[in-house]
């Protein structure tokens, strides 16, 4: 591989001059002009590289798409770095400022400037999160990081907008002190803001929004505080809402407002706070709604009236306001002079001008409730003392719009002073630096704006000085009188243009309207509108309204309109916008002064808010009005780059064989020595106190390009050490391991050799065993048989002696001993055999008889055996036990093979009392009218004839007779003795379904039979049958067993048959009237 072939994913810059993309420091930049400007800054953006530097000021380009290099692993990779040790970053500008401060005890100041849309904010965002990431830890420091970054949303929701050229833009100027204790924890911040767009409350340019908060909380708002607020969520229906864009790509005004509340209350604003900001918004949306209609007087003249009271009404409620008084403050105006008073009536035209009533109470409650909430944001996290302070102020830039009013003028104005300062201080910086190096300094050519600042600020003579006199001059007043007023005054001005005043030069410019003026600025010539300054100058809310406001018992609104105290009336004119916001900006100045500043110059690259698109001519019109390739010159006119001489002799010094690879001496020296063998002309570099300065910027480049070829050939160099070196061990390791692997193998060769032969040791000796034990084995089984054949031949010899010796007794009676014996073991294993047999009555196992001749006798045992088991298990009854046998023995005699519901009732038994009538308190009363002990209790189902349906009751059977009783009252239905029974009747098959008939002529009969159902149909027939069958004075109940019976209803009889049914009618039977002879039973199949 070649020796410059890197990994891009491994490299580490050590230096910001280590593969760059262009040119990292614009101050290096060959040639430099506006053209190879832009190009360097496309081609770093085209590689992701949002960041330039110009010394120590960065430009930053706004990508429109999250980059990852803002992650904690860069945080901690800036951390402590030298500011140009790494890639430009804002984290390398944030880290030297908070360093300084830290480390040095200076205050620091961080300036961001660009136009809407340039990400400002974004940056002063990242600088605060980076502040908060490297300090220090603990819990009330870190309640203090939390309070100070989450006071930006409530300032967004509260101060931005959605504009044509951005969709959170800031319509607002914001410098934060944040404070620091002598370890660099923070402390607090304050906040001040300049210039809010008021206007916008009550008017938006077409394709823009009002402030975000009031479609955040339309939108993300529960149902229950909109209905508390008086509020809707549909934007339509607010006059100062703009319908074209309420909805804006990418913004989820839902979740913001989440985040807005809960970042309210971790910057310190108490819930009922909360609620009250809240009915202020409220309030402005009602404000907007509220229209007048003229009325005329008795003196001839017209005033204004609320046309629709109700906003009016909504509005007064959340305020705390007599709705009279907020009424007559918007149709009347109150004129003092010293003592007198004087009262005019308003007519419509006056009221609906953007500049009274109904508009300017709008404006000053947005106005005055954004301040409001600018001075919460930060008192809660302000400290008690001051300490060091690092300053963060994002505020708008330079802007050039088609229509420029007196915003855009204010807006220059502070640009214009801001130029000022940074031209001023970035002239000291480098005049101090030269100094303290002990460098000749020569001074500078440059623009000085100062001049355009005194057009506008001088006192006397000055655009803003000349407004401020039309606006408070007696007679009237019109934004003409204030232009002829600065034709007159101003028309000598180098930087002032207009068609009417004296210079004629202006007079046939066609691009210089009668009603415009135009001041060329140091970013340019720009043109503006005079309509509308004298009005927007003015920023006047009538005493009319600001007491009507004071008299509000909102908690609030006091605070925020303290000029409405009639205690306090000041009848002098209040100051007015340009007054203030110049004295404002005086006071930034002076606070710049004071603090080492640190610039971000803001760009975007396209007006389509898209990624990846770069439009030269929009960055070009950026560089110009930012004065960005002035800075360079301005930066780079005595020395371009600047290096202590460590740095800059550990990174040139294998340049020079005499600094290389180790120089013992001073560092100074060591610089000398490498500047003079490297042959760089003496008029091109100078030496300071701590730092080697190097005039052009093609010196820096040849130095770099001769660092490069040797960095190539070192890498060579090192490249050919290390091959040898990883030959030499890769060698070293071979040896190493044959000598190892031979070892090895030498022994795993022997001990082969050595198993070989011991298998062939253990074969040969197994065989020599084994031909000795068979030998052995061969002489004991020789040994054995001739002790056998010994004892055979002694046997069968005496065996003959014996014989010969009883021969006469054996024959007499030898057959009946063996018949005797033969019989007896025969019988002794028969009864052994019939050990196994159980105790079970159940069980009907018997063994087999062995032989023909025990056949009877094994009957016979069988028998006895069974009836005596039998006798054993009954002998364990109880006597109730033994009466449920008796009975399930009684039903098994009645039903057996005859009813098919007999079956599925053996294993049921017979519980007689069902409905536990002793202990049931329902049935107590019923169990008290019964004379004897009732056997049996369930419940049944009476059949009525009439359309067959069942009704329940309870059947209660005694020793005399049976009972039928209700079953919900326990009312007794009928009572039947027992001997009026003649018999039962019941199907064949699985039904409940049993009719009671009784004896013709009998008490009972009168009602007719009675056909029941029930579910222990078995059990109640069977006791029924059974105690007929124990009385001696009564005759025995008949069991009548047929699908077809008769009964008798009354006068009339009744076929009851039974049939069987399909699955369709269900698990149960079911009776149903055919006509009035004949009722059918339908059985489910079995």
């Amino acid at each position: 591989p070649s020796p410059v072939d890197t990994n891009p994913s491994m490299e580490v810059k050590t230096s910001l001059l280590d593969n760059m993309i262009g040119v990292g420091d614009m101050v290096l930049l060959e040639p430099l002009n506006e053209d190879s400007f832009i190009v360097n800054l496309r081609n770093r953006f085209d590689h992701n590289e949002i960041y330039t530097y110009i010394g120590s000021v960065v430009i930053s380009m706004n990508p429109y798409r999250s980059l990852p290099i803002y992650t904690p692993q860069k945080v901690e990779e800036y951390r402590n770095r030298n500011f140009y040790e790494l890639s430009p970053h804002i984290y390398a500008l944030a880290d030297e400022a908070y360093r300084s401060l830290r480390d040095q005890d200076k205050d620091q100041c961080i300036l961001i400037t660009g136009e809407s849309g340039a990400g400002k904010t974004e940056a002063s965002k990242l600088v605060m999160s980076y502040v908060a990431a490297v300090c220090g830890k603990g819990q009330e420091v870190n309640k203090v990081k939390e309070q100070l970054l989450q006071s930006n949303p409530v300032l967004e929701a509260f101060g931005n907008a959605k504009t044509m050229r951005n969709d959170n833009s800031s319509r607002f100027g914001k410098y934060m002190d944040i404070e620091f204790d002598f370890k660099g924890d923070p402390l607090g911040g304050v906040i001040s803001n300049y210039l809010l767009e008021k206007s916008r409350v009550c008017k938006q340019p077409r394709g823009e929004r009002n402030f975000h908060i009031f479609y955040q909380l339309l939108s993300g708002a529960s149902d229950d505080t909109l209905m508390k607020l008086k509020l809707d969520r549909d934007f339509s229906k607010y006059n100062y809402l703009s319908l074209d864009s309420a909805n804006v790509n990418g913004l989820d005004d839902a979740a913001s407002f989440r985040t807005v509340r809960n970042a309210m209350q971790i910057v310190g604003f108490m819930e009922a706070e909360v609620q009250s900001v809240l009915e202020l918004v409220a309030a402005v949306l009602k404000l907007g709604n509220i229209e007048f209609k003229p009325e005329s007087r008795v003196n001839g003249f017209d005033e204004s009236r609320v046309k629709d009271k109700n906003d009016l009404k909504e509005m007064c409620e959340l305020l705390g306001i007599e709705q009279s008084v907020l009424e007559r403050a918007f149709s009347y105006r109150t004129v003092e002079a010293k003592m007198e008073k004087m009262s005019t009536t308003l007519n419509v035209a006056q009221v609906r001008r953007p500049t009274h009533c109904r508009h300017c109470i709008a404006i000053g409650l947005g106005g005055i409730l954004y301040t409001g909430v600018f001075g919460n944001s930060h008192g809660m996290a302000q400290a008690k003392t001051r300490h060091k302070v690092m300053g963060v102020l994002d505020i708008y830039g330079f802007e050039i719009f088609e229509d420029n009013s007196f915003e855009q003028f204010i807006i220059n104005y502070c640009n214009e002073k801001l130029q000022q300062i940074f031209i001023e201080l970035t002239l000291r910086e480098e005049q101090e630096e030269y100094i303290r190096e002990d460098i000749e300094w020569t001074n500078i050519e440059y623009f000085n704006n100062a001049i355009i600042c005194d057009l506008i600020e001088n006192n006397q003579n000055g655009i803003l000085a000349m407004l401020d006199e039309e606006c408070l001059r007696p007679g009237t007043v019109t934004d003409d009188t204030f232009l002829d007023k600065l034709n007159t005054i101003c028309a000598e001005h180098q930087h002032f243009e207009s068609r009417l005043n004296k210079n004629s030069k202006f007079l046939t410019d066609h691009s210089l309207p009668h009603s415009c003026f135009r001041i060329q600025h140091y970013a340019g010539k720009v043109l503006y509108r005079v309509e509308g300054f004298v009005d927007k100058n003015n920023d006047l809310l009538y005493r009319d309204l600001s007491q009507a406001m004071y008299k509000a018992t909102h908690s609030l609104m006091r605070q925020l309109f303290p000029e409405g105290n009639p205690a306090k009336v000041n009848l002098k004119r209040p100051p007015t916008a340009g007054f203030q916001f110049k004295a404002s900006v005086g006071v930034l100045m002076k606070n710049l002064q004071t603090k080492n500043p640190n610039y971000i110059r803001c760009i975007k690259p396209n007006d389509k808010k898209v990624a990846h698109i770069f439009t030269d001519s929009l960055v070009c019109h950026q560089v110009r009005y930012l004065g960005l390739v002035e800075n360079v010159r301005v930066r780079r006119a005595g020395y371009a780059f600047r290096q202590p001489y460590e740095s800059c002799l550990e990174r040139y010094k294998m340049l020079c064989k005499k600094t290389w690879p180790h120089w013992r001496g001073p560092a100074r020296d060591g610089v000398e020595v490498l500047l003079t063998d490297c042959s760089v002309p003496t008029e091109e570099f100078a030496y300071g106190r701590s730092k080697i300065f190097i005039r052009n910027p093609r010196t820096l480049f040849t130095l770099e390009e001769r660092r490069r070829a040797c960095l190539e050939d070192l890498a060579t160099l090192i490249q050919k050490i290390y091959r040898g070196w990883k030959s030499r061990t890769h060698f070293l390791l071979l040896k190493k391991s044959q000598v190892v692997v031979a070892a090895w193998y030498r022994r795993y060769a022997q001990q082969n050799k050595y198993q070989k032969i011991k298998s062939a040791t253990l074969v040969m000796q197994s065989f020599v065993r084994g031909w000795k034990a068979r030998n052995i084995l061969r002489q004991l089984k020789y040994e054995k048989r001739c002790k056998e054949a010994v004892t055979t031949i002694a046997a069968y010899w005496h065996g003959t002696q014996v014989r010969r010796e009883y021969r006469k007794f054996f024959r007499a009676n030898a057959g009946k001993k063996i018949y005797d014996f033969t019989i007896q073991r025969i019988m002794q294993k028969y009864f052994l055999g019939l050990k196994t047999t159980t105790m079970s009555p159940m069980d009907n196992t018997w063994p087999a008889k062995p032989y023909g001749f025990l056949e009877g006798a094994h009957t016979q045992l069988r028998r006895i055996f069974h009836l005596w088991r039998c006798k054993k298990y009954r002998g364990q009854f109880t006597e109730e036990k033994k009466a449920v046998y008796e009975e399930k023995l009684e039903a098994s005699e009645i039903f057996k093979d005859k009813k098919a519901l007999y079956p599925s009732s053996v294993s049921q038994p017979f519980k007689g009392d069902y409905l536990e009538i002793q202990k049931n308190p329902k049935y107590q009363k019923l169990n008290s009218a019964m004379e004897e002990k009732v056997l049996l209790a369930d419940l049944v189902n009476k059949i009525n004839r009439a359309n067959g349906k069942g009704s329940p009751r309870l059947f209660l059977l005694t020793k005399s007779n049976f009972v039928l009783a209700d079953q919900k009252t326990g009312q007794v239905k009928a009572s039947v003795p027992l001997p009026d029974l003649a018999s039962v009747s019941v199907s064949t098959q699985s039904d409940g379904f049993f009719a009671l008939k009784l004896k013709e002529g009998s008490a009972s009969a009168s009602k007719g039979d009675f056909l029941l159902s029930s579910e222990h149909l078995i059990e109640i027939i069977t006791k029924l049958h059974r105690i007929g069958t124990t009385a001696a004075d009564r005759d025995q109940i008949n069991i009548d067993i047929s699908d077809e019976f008769l009964v008798q209803f009354k006068q009339d009889k009744v076929c009851v048959k039974f049939i069987q049914g399909g699955p369709k009618n269900g698990n149960s039977a079911a009776c149903k009237r055919k006509n009035n002879r004949l009722l059918e039973v339908s059985v489910p199949s079995p």
